[in-house]
């Protein structure tokens, strides 16, 4: 129904608190499907597994799929550990950024 393109715009409507950039852009976004019935799913990590946000992140993921995604029944996230995130994985504005370039 929706394509991983798509689920990566809705989710790109999240912007991490700490750093101010969406999560897409972030290269948290690791995947998005979407089965026939609507059913959204969304593969992400966060950049620390001590992350304080951790539930607020994940329900604002939920939220923006199902906002931005008219026709999506529910929305899941997944929240991985493997591959582990590191800056390099971020666009490049956002290296820049973060590491002060």
């Amino acid at each position: 129904m929706y394509t991983k393109e798509e689920i990566f715009k809705a989710v790109s409507t999240v912007n991490d608190p700490e750093v101010g950039f969406n999560l897409v852009e972030m290269g948290l976004i690791y995947d998005g499907i979407c089965n026939e019935e609507g059913d959204v799913k969304v593969i992400m990590t966060l950049s620390t597994k001590a992350c304080p946000l951790h539930q607020m992140i994940v329900q604002w993921v939920e939220e923006a799929v199902l906002r931005e995604l008219p026709n999506a029944q529910n929305a899941e996230v997944e929240v991985v550990w493997e591959p582990a995130w590191n800056i390099t994985m971020a666009d490049e504005h956002v290296m820049k950024a973060l590491s002060g370039n």
